[in-house]
């Protein structure tokens, strides 16, 4: 047993990382072996119901309790902030050790879509020359990243062995780039009342970015709203963001009743009949339709825009970056290219710069995703895509961001109404051997065609400036004046 404990142990050095590396000013400290894999653990301790709780004790019984984070008691971007104004400290005094922490770091994050994505975007909006690769724990209720890139769709075992496990495949997992994506929304301010997204109640973590610019940001227009975010895995919008803020609102009034993955699943599924998803055609309103709130235009190359036809029976679009949608399912499948409506169409690749457009009628279109070749309405791939709201169409719609819906209002006597969505960049992902996830990096993939070179067109030169190039889950993130941000690495 000694010997099984020491072993143990062992292992553990290899994700360890010294406090005087993690904290300011703290005493200098012998250390071992630089570790191979050294990690920061960041976990929402309210996901999984009493998971993340359990998992952040036990991360903190086997690491440094300083490389381990609850989100809810320190914010990402300020424990990051800390740290890697440390790491430049000590490598300005010679300290080697330091700098390969550094070079080697990896992230892990806990928690569902919405922190994952909060994580990510948090990375990005760093600007760090060589930015740590994150792994995602399935910790939520639909798991798309973590799904996306092997680390499954179930929420973990919280116990010793289970946390080595996940360890191990951490130290052996491969890297890859995902694409992000920029969102703006903009309508003239109405007369009275408010058009700010009215969220289920306290929002999650990843639509913190998604809300009003100041006035000194460029985005900024005199007598407008104008709302900016970015996502990472899908926005979309119609009747299935419906049902999610329906979810999502429940969950918040009555968490008692959400303790365990299959209970929010089975109660997501009874809101999807109560909602009407199951029966559109009977209770949901033509108007609310896709083709009938708003005209659609999409941008594959630079600087080209054409207008999207959108059949009149979809209620649901969905802009899809990862293979991965509703807990695991694939709305765009693998086109055959054989096929003249699908000539000019791609497999999903998640960093070739292009979005997955697809549609759906109701929820039992949305069924035929659990055939092996299952897919939703393709309707494009594109670099750039722009709703321009029909005016008085509706006076509100749904929205959801990687999981997180909103209720939009929208002044119905207004006619300038636009969401447009952009690539915005790229960061590091890890990602297990087999994870189902294409990148057009990969001399297997073979794609015949693929990405567009990042562009803007000429009339989107509002689009330029610094709160553009943030993604905007950092906002706290500060680099003093005399430190070079561009080298850290």
């Amino acid at each position: 047993m000694e010997e099984d404990s020491h072993s143990q142990s062992a292992s553990l050095k290899e994700f360890y990382i010294p406090s005087y590396v993690l904290l300011l000013d703290s005493e200098s400290e012998t250390v071992p072996d630089v570790p191979r894999c050294p990690v920061l653990v960041f976990i929402n301790s309210k996901s999984g119901g009493q998971l993340g709780g359990d998992l952040l004790v036990t991360y903190r019984s086997l690491l440094n309790k300083n490389q381990v984070f609850d989100v809810g008691e320190e914010a990402p971007d300020k424990a990051l902030r800390r740290i890697y104004l440390n790491l430049e400290t000590l490598k300005a005094n010679g300290d080697a050790y330091a700098t390969q922490i550094q070079e080697r770091l990896r992230i892990i994050v806990a928690g569902g879509d919405g922190t994952a994505g909060w994580l990510l975007g948090v990375v990005c909006d760093l600007k760090l020359s060589h930015p740590p690769p994150i792994a995602t724990v399935p910790l939520g209720t639909g798991n798309n990243l973590p799904f996306a890139f092997g680390w499954g769709k179930k929420n973990p075992g919280t116990d010793r062995h289970a946390v080595e496990q996940f360890l191990r495949h951490v130290m052996n997992a491969k890297e890859m780039k995902i694409d992000n994506w920029h969102i703006l929304m903009r309508m003239r301010a109405p007369k009275e009342g408010s058009c700010d997204p009215i969220a289920p109640l306290e929002l999650p973590h990843s639509l913190h970015a998604f809300g009003r610019v100041s006035a000194t940001d460029e985005l900024n227009k005199e007598g407008y709203h104008t709302f900016r975010g970015g996502f990472w895995n899908y926005f979309s919008m119609g009747m299935d963001a419906q049902v999610s803020y329906a979810f999502h609102s429940e969950r918040k009034l009555h968490p008692e009743k959400f303790k365990n993955q299959l209970v929010n699943q089975s109660t997501y599924a009874k809101l999807g009949c109560t909602q009407g998803w199951f029966f559109a055609s009977l209770v949901h309103p033509s108007s609310h339709n896709i083709a009938q709130l708003a005209k659609v235009k999409v941008m594959k190359k630079c600087g080209q825009w054409r207008d999207l036809e959108i059949p009149s029976s979809i209620r649901s679009i969905v802009c899809l970056n990862l293979p991965s949608f509703s807990g695991g399912l694939n709305p765009w499948g693998t086109p055959n290219t054989k096929k003249s409506q699908y000539k000019d169409f791609t497999p999903p690749y998640v960093d070739d710069g292009l979005l997955e457009v697809v549609g759906f009628r109701d929820a039992w279109h949305g069924l035929v995703l659990y055939a092996p070749s299952g897919h939703g309405t393709r309707l494009a791939q594109a670099h750039r895509i722009c709703f321009e709201f029909h005016k008085g169409g509706a006076d509100h719609t749904f929205m959801r961001i990687d999981g997180e819906p909103w209720k939009q209002p929208l002044p119905v006597d207004d006619d300038t109404v636009v969401v447009e969505i952009s690539h915005h960049g790229q960061v590091n992902i890890l990602a297990t051997r087999d994870c189902q996830s294409k990148s057009v990096r990969d001399p297997s993939s073979s794609p015949s065609q693929h990405g567009t070179e990042d562009c803007q067109s000429d009339d989107d030169s509002s689009h330029g400036g610094e709160e553009h190039r943030k993604f905007g889950a950092a906002e706290t993130f500060k680099i003093p004046e005399d430190i070079d941000i561009s080298h850290i690495s």
